[in-house]
């Protein structure tokens, strides 16, 4: 039994919102019961506590859409790299770097990033993968990262044609085989769907490969629309916008993930709403790759399950939540824009992306949900209650404040150190490869 408690607790759970003195109690990897810390206590006299130090205890924090591939560019210089639009970006940094990375890369790339999840209180993360240099068993070894360092992660490969066909297959089976791989499982940690890229890099007979490969029920995950490129690309090859491209290939539904989708017609989005396809906003990225805001509010409006990711942007999910806020409300010239919106696309959606993708109720502190709990160094310097709850998190608390992270009843995170993880010695082991990896690229 293990307990967290002495915080300020947000619950996520509308009938018992906030505790001012609340805790938290796991048995093995359910929560048991949640009070007040001296219940608690009384309750489980012999239990593990973790002191949360008057802090705050939340849920673990999800995102629905990143790149850990990406690790590996903090810092990198490219000769002769001088985009002037996303398309140059695309080609000259993203896939210029996955084309280098080899299998022990993507495997250093995971360590690195799950351990950044962790120390900002991600405990769930949807990848969307991408390493053209070595492709077969790129997706376990970033299943075996996760399995070590404990988070729990939705796998996917993006299949694409940039490469040519015969990496583009190697590409589909890695897909195929992380998906019967993810469903036999059976640990609630892993979870999978087949990936794309998007469809200005794939034909109409990659897309028949994918859905005859896929196996049945299987739900994809795609950039949709992220740049003007993919709606124009489609329009001028295909005749037709992206939504309704996917849906002639069945690729919309109930499972699927449309990262961006921020180029989209209201008739694309009514399709979105009507097949039950969710989309994932990354306001970072698409703020950093000048492409536009999404119209993300319009299509929660309409009912479409819209998540947040960060598109391997940054591991800080509260980051990118006061980035969503501020994105929408600067583009609508707006002060009172995306105030509910943005929580909800963190706190609700992504919880139940994540639940129907593993199974298990995540995002919320009430018995019988995942032991997904974290807790911040955040003491807040005027009064907190139920009803301001949002005001706090979005002014006052960062993903660098997780002093605590618990992933399915274990201690992942404690005082700010990992237990069981030299941080110093995986550290130095990145350095050395991503400079091997960038001296590859320049060579």
């Amino acid at each position: 039994m293990l307990l967290m408690g002495n915080g300020r607790l947000i619950t996520r759970d509308a009938a018992n919102p906030f505790l001012a003195d609340g805790c938290v109690a796991m048995d093995g990897n359910r929560i048991a019961a949640v009070g007040t810390t001296a219940e608690m206590k009384a309750r489980y006299p012999r239990a593990e506590f973790v002191d949360a130090r008057g802090g705050v205890i939340m849920p673990g924090l999800i995102n629905a859409h990143g790149h850990l591939y990406s690790a590996f560019a903090r810092g990198m210089a490219i000769r002769g790299y001088n985009p002037r639009g996303f398309l140059d970006i695309l080609k000259g940094l993203w896939w210029t770097l996955d084309s280098h990375l080899l299998l022990g890369d993507t495997r250093l790339s995971a360590d690195l990033t799950m351990m950044d999840c962790i120390e900002n209180g991600v405990t769930t993360m949807f990848d969307h993968h991408a390493s053209y240099g070595h492709i077969e068993g790129s997706l376990f070894a970033i299943a075996d990262s996760a399995k070590e360092y404990g988070l729990r992660v939705s796998l996917c490969y993006e299949v694409s044609d940039r490469n040519g066909p015969e990496k583009m297959r190697a590409a589909v089976r890695e897909n195929v085989d992380m998906l019967r791989a993810a469903r036999a499982d059976g640990s609630g940690m892993l979870s999978a769907l087949f990936g794309l890229h998007a469809q200005f890099t794939l034909s109409d007979a990659t897309l028949a490969y994918c859905r005859e490969q896929a196996p049945e029920g299987a739900g994809f995950h795609i950039h949709v629309a992220e740049g003007i490129e993919d709606v124009y690309a489609c329009l001028k090859e295909h005749g037709k916008r992206p939504v309704f491209r996917l849906q002639d290939f069945g690729i919309l539904g109930e499972n699927t993930l449309c990262g961006h989708c921020t180029h989209v017609s209201d008739a694309e989005m009514d399709m979105l709403k009507d097949t039950g396809s969710s989309v994932v906003h990354n306001p970072e990225s698409n703020m950093g790759n000048a492409i536009g805001c999404p119209p993300a509010l319009a299509m929660m409006r309409k009912g479409i399950r819209v998540g947040l990711g960060t598109d391997g942007y940054t591991n800080d999910m509260l980051e990118s939540l006061k980035v969503a806020k501020l994105l929408h409300q600067h583009n609508l010239h707006d002060a009172t824009a995306a105030w509910a919106e943005a929580p909800q696309m963190l706190f609700d959606n992504n919880a139940k992306l994540a639940g129907k993708a593993f199974g298990r109720e995540l995002g919320v502190l009430r018995p019988g949900a995942a032991a997904d709990v974290i807790a911040l160094d955040y003491t807040p310097p005027t009064p907190m209650n139920a009803d301001n709850l949002s005001g706090h998190v979005l002014f006052g608390m960062s993903g660098r404040q997780v002093i605590h992270t618990v992933i399915d009843g274990r201690v992942r995170m404690k005082d700010r150190e990992l237990p069981g993880v030299d941080k110093q010695s995986v550290l130095a082991r990145c350095r050395e490869a991503a400079g091997a990896v960038w001296n590859r690229i320049n060579a």
